[in-house]
């Protein structure tokens, strides 16, 4: 009974609240219920002929973790990681990955009234939007939301787990 209070105001503190990071010129958000940790570049070892947004793997305290580029699978042109680049380590869909982005920006509280849905443009060019579910307006900026489970596809979390299984 306790344990499931306490998890119900652990749930109300997070609602509305967005860890923000920058990639290209872009913010994007992602929700705080699936991030797990953010930690400073690992060594990286690459998975031979895994998609090009997945960087590799990296060794987090004995756990065996897929990392992915944001930059890479939003179609981005690559760019050099820099001290400031860092991987926010995630939980989608029972699998822990690793999000490569440039920078952290905050932990940013965005009510459901300042979240629009994306515009359907339908240009190449804006390859994330297929992975944004909204769009927040927070100060004199807009944030993209991302769905971290759109970041990454069906196959190549069977991939992953198969790896992870592996490691055990």
């Amino acid at each position: 009974m306790a344990e499931e209070i306490k998890e119900e105001l652990e749930d109300d503190a997070q609602r509305g609240k967005f860890m923000t990071f920058r990639t290209g010129k872009e913010y994007f958000g992602i929700n705080i219920s699936y991030v797990n940790e953010i930690i400073m570049m690992q060594p990286i070892t690459a998975i031979p002929e895994a998609e090009d947004y997945i960087k590799g793997l990296i060794n987090l305290r004995g756990k065996i973790i897929p990392v992915i580029d944001v930059r890479t699978r939003f179609k981005m042109e690559p760019q050099e990681y820099t001290d400031r680049t860092c991987i926010i380590v995630i939980n989608v869909k029972t699998t822990v990955i690793g999000l490569i982005v440039e920078q952290i920006a905050e932990v940013d509280t965005i009510s459901e009234d300042d979240i629009v849905p994306p515009p359907s443009l339908g240009h190449k060019e804006h390859e994330h939007n297929k992975y944004v579910y909204g769009l927040a307006r927070t100060g004199d900026s807009v944030k993209l939301l991302i769905d971290p489970e759109k970041l990454i596809k069906d196959e190549d979390l069977e991939v992953i787990e198969d790896i992870q299984e592996e490691e055990k």
